[in-house]
């Protein structure tokens, strides 16, 4: 996709998501992200950089830790008994926490210098581009994470079916995480401040879903989806007046506020309380991203 190159917006026909059209094809995706993606050109976009997630640690790894639970419940499994294949892993800080928790972990992306760090932390990590899901030679897997990585992808579709078909094994779970766009507290926002919809960001992201949207295109791809997590709705500071779209550093101290919100609810004993009401907000397609919990059948 160039810069100059025109495009648009489409509704996917069957599941209701926002496509980018004309589309970039496969290969163009995976060198973006080979070549590009956690360049400084993209640093404040990209919230996947190490750094990033270095400072934030507690709170991401709280987060996680949702995701550990969840998954155990869900399979009614350990994790110690688990193989999870984590796509477009990055710099494979996920894939750490649940290692450290007993999981098999493995992982792929197309950024060497990701992959280089993953393997040098110690886990099983290779090289590869999303042109194919099955790069560990016929292995199946009892959990495949997509964490901040549809969103990114030429054919989401035909990516979900591959999981599904080639490489998730009988009774597995599909995890996948996106942004939430085109929310009502988003547009609201946009609408209030003038701005144009920040959100909408080719080449680095393609497809945009909804908490009902994801739901949708998971049912349709013949899995059960039992259960689905929104964020807090970053958007509500923008509604209260505070521009942080215009105004980098009053986004970061709006995110300081929301880390406090949620750790305060966790060291409170609160955080069954947070995740019903992440819960709550999925239900009507609120929330800054949405995680989805999808189960193949035997």
């Amino acid at each position: 996709m160039t810069g100059t190159q025109k495009i648009s917006l489409e509704r996917h026909p069957k599941f209701g998501f926002f496509q980018v059209k004309p589309s970039p094809t496969q290969e163009e995706v995976t060198r973006f992200y080979a070549e590009e993606f956690y360049s400084s050109k993209y640093k404040a976009f990209n919230n996947s950089a190490l750094e990033v997630q270095e400072v934030d640690r507690e709170f991401h790894d709280a987060h996680r830790e949702d995701i550990a639970v969840n998954i155990e419940t869900l399979l009614g499994r350990s994790l110690s008994e688990l193989n999870v294949l984590d796509i477009g892993c990055g710099w494979g800080q996920t894939m750490k926490y649940l290692a450290s928790k007993g999981a098999r972990c493995s992982g792929f992306d197309p950024a060497p210098e990701a992959v280089d760090y993953v393997q040098s932390i110690g886990l099983e990590c290779v090289r590869a581009g999303m042109e194919k899901m099955d790069v560990f030679g016929g292995r199946r897997f009892d959990v495949v994470l997509l964490m901040n990585v549809l969103e990114h992808l030429s054919d989401p579709v035909q990516v979900v079916e591959d999981i599904r078909r080639v490489i998730l094994g009988k009774g597995g779970m599909l995890v996948v995480e996106v942004p939430n766009e085109f929310n009502a507290f988003q547009v609201a926002s946009k609408e209030l401040h003038g701005l144009s919809p920040w959100w909408v960001a080719p080449p680095a992201h393609l497809n945009y879903f909804s908490a009902s949207s994801l739901a949708a295109l998971l049912g349709g791809s013949g899995f059960q989806v039992p259960h689905v997590e929104a964020s807090f709705p970053m958007e509500m500071f923008l509604l209260m007046g505070e521009n942080y779209v215009s105004d980098r550093q009053l986004g970061r101290h709006c995110h300081e506020r929301r880390m406090a919100f949620e750790m305060n609810l966790r060291q409170q004993g609160r955080g069954e309380t947070l995740r019903s009401f992440y819960k709550a907000l999925a239900s009507v397609d609120l929330g800054r991203q949405v995680i989805a919990y999808a189960l193949k059948g035997a």
